[in-house]
């Protein structure tokens, strides 16, 4: 069998030598350029790395065990990793040709910005998503802006031992009291460009999700399926500062779909305006500003699970 592992920022061949214990396996460090290369791929690394060769995976269609050594891991956890002896145990069954493969979905985003005269605007840079030109901008667990993509923007600059401990509600509370609701417009078109208004109110944040976790363990999106063609949207409205912070201990739990000011709804493929240009951040990485739709390819990625 022959194996492919990328390494994250971090990440040193030591993190490898606990999956090469079985000599029957040949190895091969970055990813390949073809899937008759290899047979699986290691990713070592947090949600950072994933997002990045979202695109380059996709196009490989080969099996990916997620060893999470990142400072966030909630993709990982998403899929029943809880750390890296469970990614050891899922190898190992791999090996023995016992391993257990599931296809997910994957949301995707496309910046809705044109240029005078209606053409495309160029692509705006990201972080870096190694990918095709002519591919979707992908994303594993959540996609947002608002609220969540500034304390995002804010954790990214802590440092790394930080952000892995607690980095996202370190950063959360201050951005709390600096942050004002803004008007956003959510819908979606039929083929003749007809609007379906799915929300349109004053909001902090939304967030549209692949998985349930984002923000170090917070359950924005319960009942997120990732195989179910769709994306979960919650969207948390205008709201009084006091009552906000008293709201998202809640949502570590999943608990805060009860309150009035929270909209939580299922779409495969929606459009979001805002009334001034905000930045939408994916797996915690910046991709674009609004405007922007989100989508999903179903069945994108081959993962193995615990």
């Amino acid at each position: 069998m022959r194996a492919a592992a990328i390494l994250g920022p971090g990440c040193s061949a030591k993190d490898l030598r606990r999956f090469q214990s079985d000599d029957r396996v040949e190895w091969l460090t970055g990813l390949p350029s073809s899937s008759e290369q290899v047979d699986i791929i290691l990713l070592f690394g947090g949600d950072g790395t994933i997002h990045r060769y979202l695109g380059r995976l996709v196009k490989l269609a080969l099996p990916v065990l997620v060893v999470p050594v990142g400072s966030g891991n909630d993709f990982a956890r998403a899929l029943g990793f809880r750390g890296v002896k469970d990614s050891v145990a899922a190898w190992g069954r791999f090996c023995a040709g016992h391993g257990k493969v599931r296809v997910i979905d994957l949301g995707t985003i496309t910046s809705s910005l044109k240029e005078a005269g209606g053409a495309p605007a160029p692509r705006e840079p990201d972080l870096g998503q190694d990918s095709p030109p002519d591919s979707p901008h992908y994303f594993c667990s959540v996609a947002g802006l608002g609220l969540g993509s500034e304390v995002t923007r804010r954790a990214n600059r802590l440092p790394s031992w930080l952000r892995g401990n607690g980095g996202y509600a370190a950063a959360l509370f201050p951005t709390l009291f600096q942050f004002a609701p803004f008007r956003m417009k959510i819908f979606t078109k039929d083929a003749g460009g007809q609007r379906t208004i799915l929300s349109d109110q004053p909001a902090m944040l939304a967030a549209f999700a692949n998985t349930p976790i984002y923000g170090g363990g917070m359950r924005i999106a319960p009942q997120a399926q990732m195989d179910d063609g769709k994306l979960d949207v919650c969207v948390i409205g205008g709201i009084d500062l006091f009552k906000l912070a008293c709201l998202f201990p809640t949502v570590y739990f999943g608990r805060h779909l009860g309150i009035k000011e929270v909209k939580y709804f299922q779409a495969a493929r929606l459009c979001v305006e805002t009334e001034r240009p905000l930045d939408v951040y994916a797996d915690g990485e910046y991709v674009c500003h609004t405007p922007v739709e989100f989508g999903v390819q179903h069945e994108a990625l081959k993962v193995l699970v615990p």
